[in-house]
């Protein structure tokens, strides 16, 4: 296994790297001369050439982020698969946890909040249910690292994951593409486009992505129980252009999710191992999880979703006026045998031993999310360029989260956000351009507890009471900004430096009250950011390699303290969060047949608060346990751990990827080709303390697509495999009463089509 991975890394080193399109030069008598495509972003909510911001931004587009989906995979398949970034889950297929550069949230909660924003369509999704629309029709993803405080608000301290989806367009085109893979995996994408009316276009885009279930659970002795998913969603556009200094566009989407939550596999660890031992089968479990007492649940999950916005958008000459009005609303609900295996009367349990059954499920019910943005920005080629605007954020939802023994406890929350911003752009001579903003915002949060204990036979052997709860409300009002400066060495060369603040907003935790705990809040956070880097364009346009390096410090650092005897989920502040890195991005033409990508990153973080400690792997002093795991970390007490020094919580310390396609011309109008992409994980510690059991290292998954492409008829048929070595790698874990561990997707091969009308 080992001799594999550096087998793997060794061949993607020595490759040198780059992805991108082949841009063909047209010549009538000279050999046409290939180069890179010329990418453009929205990073500052205007298009610029990613070359010529001052920020780090890498992307995804084309062929390689539809290879990374050709399994059926979710958003979640982004992680590892751009330098800095990472993601997981202990929620299935939804609300997913992002990491850029180390800094993210492992909280599993529904009402968590996230320093990664994810940005679909200018839409901000800030609940943590909305970050895992599925992903169809995607024009490009931008992923910008760093504090983006200025331009985006609250909440961005880490960065975003910025989505654009295709427009419509007045001439008649779209495609369809179809795939049939392993465990009865069927996914179907399309989209049409055209003019309506000379005014008004409109463009479709559906998304169905399908799963048999394939795990067979061998407590109830029912095979294949639990696995699958089906996953469907749409989008309707519709563009009006009356003139050609005004446009509206509507956007209406939404999604349908019914499946399969996270599957947790029980003492998959053995003590003083982080290894996956005998008790790991990939494709089998041991649930007894019996929520409402009418037969095992077997880790059910649903969602629903809908959302609209109307970007209008007016052209006064030298200004140009944006308005961005959205609605976004979800519910739904998971279930997860968390113990991740069973526990009989008779006092008999496995996988290994589990003291008592747990078993717990949350609902999400009535989350509205309306948020309202107004820009004015100018339009001219002065050397000045500017940028003024306004944004409102409202949000509502209660969670409710349903235990076996403790019955059902609703919660309620609700969130204000009004901003005020502005940046400005001076290009200083033909070489420098320096860039400065600032955003003040007012965050208020609230926290009303409703119904508590449901049907908990806690309230009948005394374990539970209902509590008098006081309402919570918190606010806070700070400011963001940030500096920059981007210098043109050279016509193929630039060189830019940043400074950025931004701040995370302060956080209600209710999750407890379920559980006889009470609700914890956690002061907002403040990040100082610090990054410089190089931007070029070498060997006649062939090669694009960007860097850049950052250290950034974080005061009153929020965390989720989770696990210890009673499996709190409670919300503290550290003293400060410190980190510093780099990331290279690299796209290498080597010839018009061969184009290579590469990418990596280092993240170096740590923990800086010595007074504070957390509760391991189901420690409990009332009982004298010590926890399950073999923890590295000083225990003052013998219980508790002190995390001072740790590295940030599922923050790999490295992250490497690469792609490489090789093409044989067919004839006249097609071509033969092989894609592969990889992508690694370092180290990586999955809770706040540090223990053997719960460290991974040398993660590593490969994909790869082997196709033809007719460019007269504008189809492609491919063979795709995803995880093709089929890699048994950790992604998270539970610590609460055993050794629960969560394991990626198996491997899938597949096969896939797809037509093009132009």
């Amino acid at each position: 296994m080992r001799t594999h991975k550096i087998a793997t890394l060794a061949l993607a080193v020595s490759a040198a790297f780059s992805s991108s399109v082949l841009a063909q030069e047209a010549a009538t008598t000279e050999k046409k001369e290939a180069s890179l495509e010329q990418i453009t972003v929205t990073a500052q909510k205007r298009t610029q050439s990613i070359q010529e911001v001052p920020i780090s931004v890498a992307t995804l587009s084309g062929e390689k982020f539809e290879s990374i989906f050709s399994g059926g995979e979710d958003i979640l398949a982004l992680a590892v698969r751009v330098p800095g970034l990472y993601a997981e889950s202990s929620n299935g297929r939804v609300a997913p946890r992002f990491y850029i550069r180390g800094l993210g949230n492992t909280d599993f909660d529904l009402a968590a909040s996230q320093p990664v924003s994810i940005i679909m369509d200018e839409v901000v999704m800030e609940n943590v249910v909305l970050k895992s629309f599925p992903l169809f029709d995607v024009q490009q993803v931008e992923v910008l690292r760093g504090p983006q405080g200025t331009l985006f608000g609250r909440n961005t301290t880490a960065g975003i994951i910025k989505f654009d989806t295709v427009k419509p367009t007045q001439d008649l085109e779209g495609y369809a593409k179809a795939g049939f893979g392993s465990y009865g995996t069927m996914n179907f994408e399309g989209a049409i486009s055209g003019g309506l009316t000379d005014e008004l276009s409109a463009r479709l885009s559906v998304l169905s992505q399908e799963r048999d279930d394939y795990i067979d659970n061998a407590f109830t002795g029912e095979n294949d129980a639990i696995g699958g998913y089906d996953e469907k969603a749409y989008r309707l556009q519709l563009l009006w252009e009356p003139s050609a200094d005004f446009s509206a566009l509507l956007n209406v989407h939404g999604r349908e999710l019914e499946g399969t939550a996270s599957i947790f596999r029980a003492n998959v660890f053995t003590k003083g191992s982080n290894e996956l031992n005998e008790n790991y089968d990939r494709e089998t479990v041991f649930y007894d999880g019996d929520l409402q007492g009418d037969g095992i649940d077997n880790n059910p999950q649903e969602y629903d979703g809908f959302g609209a916005s109307l970007k209008l958008e007016y052209d006064m000459d030298e200004v140009t006026f944006t308005s961005i009005s959205a609605i976004e609303t979800a519910d739904g609900s998971s279930l997860g045998d968390v113990d991740g295996g069973f526990n009989r009367a008779d006092g008999t349990s496995g996988p290994g031993f589990i003291p008592f059954s747990a078993v717990t499920q949350d609902n999400l019910d009535d989350l509205e999310q309306y948020t309202q943005e107004f820009r004015l920005a100018s339009n001219s080629r002065d050397a000045m360029n500017w940028q003024v605007g306004a944004f409102y954020y409202d949000a509502s939802f209660n969670v409710t989260s349903i235990d076996g023994y403790f019955g059902a406890t609703t919660v309620f929350h609700e969130n204000q956000t009004w901003a005020v911003f502005g940046q400005t752009s001076y290009q200083v001579n033909e070489k420098l351009n320096v860039t400065g903003g600032i955003r003040y915002t007012h965050d208020s949060k609230s926290l009303v507890v409703g119904d508590q204990n449901v049907n908990g036979f806690a309230l009948v052997t005394g374990d539970a009471q209902i509590q008098d709860y006081d309402d919570i409300d918190v606010d806070d009002g700070q400011a963001s900004f940030e500096l920059s400066a981007n210098y043109r060495v050279t016509d193929d060369m630039s060189v830019f430096a940043r400074y950025a603040n931004g701040f995370r907003a302060q956080t209600i935790q209710g999750r407890d009250v379920a559980f006889e705990g009470a609700p914890s809040v956690a002061d907002a956070e403040t990040i100082n950011s610090f990054e410089v880097g190089v931007k070029s364009d070498l060997l006649d346009d062939t090669l694009r390699l960007n860097a850049a390096a950052f250290y950034y410090t974080v005061d009153d650092m929020q965390f989720s303290a989770i696990g210890g005897g009673n499996n709190f989920t409670a919300l503290v502040n550290a003293d400060k969060g410190e980190a510093y890195g780099f990331e290279v991005d690299a796209q290498w033409l080597a010839t018009d047949e061969l184009t290579f990508t590469a990418g990596y990153s280092y993240n170096h973080t740590e923990i800086k608060d010595d007074t504070l400690t957390v509760s391991p792997c189901g420690t409990n002093p009332a009982f004298g346990s010590t926890g399950n795991c073999t923890v590295t970390d000083p225990r003052p007490d013998g219980f508790v751990a002190s995390i001072d020094g740790n590295p940030f919580p599922q923050a790999p310390e490295s992250i490497f990827n690469f792609t490489a396609r090789y093409t044989i011309p067919m004839g006249d109008d097609g071509e033969f080709f092989v894609f592969t992409d990889w992508a690694f994980q370092g180290e990586t510690n999955i809770f706040l303390y540090e223990a053997v059991e719960f460290t991974t290292d040398d993660n590593f998954e490969g994909g790869l697509r082997i196709g033809y492409e007719n460019f007269a008829h504008n189809y492609t048929v491919a063979l795709f495999g995803r995880n093709i070595t089929d890699e048994d790698n950790v992604k998270g874990a539970i610590d609460f009463n055993n050794l629960t561990g969560i394991v990626n997707e198996p491997c899938v091969w597949g096969v896939e089509f797809k037509y093009t009308y132009f």
